[in-house]
């Protein structure tokens, strides 16, 4: 989940309402959490009870998204992607 400041929120209103459009984001207050931010469906799945995650087998999955989690899947095999800081 990203962090944003309630500062961001005044100076990056459309940055912090694009990323609460995708995923909740909380916003916080002298670096506490204080609010959380989410699209207005998220809220109404979350009020009916209904969990917005899902889980499903590798095998069920549409072809296109088979196809781009091999590819990733060999990248970090290669060793391409982490970020070990040196």
């Amino acid at each position: 989940m990203r962090e944003f400041s309630t500062g961001d929120l005044n100076k990056q209103v459309g940055d912090v309402t694009d990323a609460a459009s995708r995923e909740p984001v909380v916003l916080t207050k002298h670096r506490k959490p204080r609010f959380v931010l989410m699209s207005y469906e998220y809220y109404e799945r979350m009020r009916a009870g209904g969990d917005p995650r899902s889980a499903h087998r590798a095998s069920d999955m549409p072809v296109e998204h088979k196809k781009l989690f091999v590819a990733e899947i060999d990248r970090l095999a290669r060793g391409e992607g982490y970020d070990d800081g040196s």
